[in-house]
Order: structure tokens, then C-alpha cells, then sequence
């Protein structure tokens, strides 16, 4: 006879919600850092807001999340 071994919800649960948060973290410094090289790479100011609003970057918040502009 064969145990099924079942996770429990809360675990699975947090399980999940870790790694989403490693996910948000992830992406927040990708995104900061892809900011930053194009704010390197503009020729002016006009130029990297351009250049940020192509890539889905002209709406970060201070934590370097992008906001979606529907809300």
C-alpha cells in the first residue's frame, strides 16, 4: 500500500506567494537597470522619455514596479 503524500493548502499557498515575490523582485531590478542604461544611452532628456515609454518604463513607481495605466 502507497502513501499519497498531500502538501496542505497554507503551504502550497505560501509556497506560491514566495515565489511571486521573488518574481516582483526580480523583474523591479531588471527594470531599474534597464532604466538606468537608457537614461545612459539618451541623448537628452526628451529623447529617454521616448525611449522609456517604447519599453512599458515610463510608468515605474520608486521601487522600480511598473504601473499599468488602465487603473
Amino acid at each position: 500500500m502507497t502513501w499519497a503524500r498531500h502538501a496542505s493548502p497554507t503551504i502550497e499557498q505560501g509556497r506560491f506567494a514566495e515565489a511571486r515575490a521573488s518574481e516582483r523582485m526580480h523583474y523591479a531590478v531588471q527594470n531599474r537597470k534597464a532604466a538606468r542604461t537608457v537614461a545612459y544611452h539618451s541623448s537628452d532628456a526628451a529623447d529617454c522619455a521616448n525611449l522609456l515609454a517604447m519599453l512599458g518604463l515610463d510608468t515605474m513607481d520608486e521601487s522600480g514596479q511598473t504601473r499599468s495605466t488602465e487603473d
